[in-house]
């Protein structure tokens, strides 16, 4: 399998924003090998990812900006909340950065974010970050196994709390017997 004309036989994660065409959009596709999702599996803390791909564009904006559009697709294994049993879980979602040298990075320790999409442009443009950030988006936050509920724990009767002193006179009369 050979690669597009317009794309280099090996895609680098990191593409330098001076390289790109601002004529015409730049294709890129990733496509980690076992080791790297492997990586990429263990710094999210899932026990297994057996398919990852992020192919897409990157495309020039009015006023020195940049569009990233692309789909994510991955396979993932993680342990069912209810059960522990593990679940596999096909992802397929749409991605879209928008890249501005007019933001600046955000400080602090909580930073309120007005558009999900806007990032901050560097020297570079990361995918490699950009795919692992949109695959732990994208993960279930609570597996669950094929067919497996969660039932809640029996409510317990609660105790009749109108009264609070209704005991207080069989311990008073017990106290004045001994």
């Amino acid at each position: 399998m050979t690669a597009p004309a317009n794309q280099p036989a090996h895609q680098p994660e990191r593409l330098r924003v001076a390289h790109l065409n601002p004529r015409a959009p730049t294709p890129f596709s990733l496509v980690p090998d076992a080791e790297r999702c492997a990586a990429i599996a263990a710094e999210l803390g899932i026990p297994a990812l057996s398919r990852l791909s992020f192919a897409g564009e990157i495309r020039a904006e009015a006023g020195e900006a940049w569009a990233l559009t692309g789909r994510l697709r991955a396979r993932v294994t993680q342990p069912c909340v209810v059960t522990l049993k593990a679940v596999k879980t096909t992802l397929d979602e749409e991605v879209e950065r928008h890249y501005s040298p007019h933001i600046s990075t955000p400080e602090g320790d909580e930073v309120e974010m007005l558009d999900e999409t806007l990032e901050p442009l560097g020297q570079f443009i990361d995918l490699g970050a950009v795919m692992i950030e949109e695959l732990a988006l994208a993960l279930p936050e609570y597996p669950r196994a094929e067919g497996v509920a969660f039932e809640a724990a029996p409510e317990e009767d609660a105790p009749d709390t109108r009264r609070p002193f209704a005991d207080l006179d069989k311990l008073l009369r017990r106290r004045d017997t001994d």
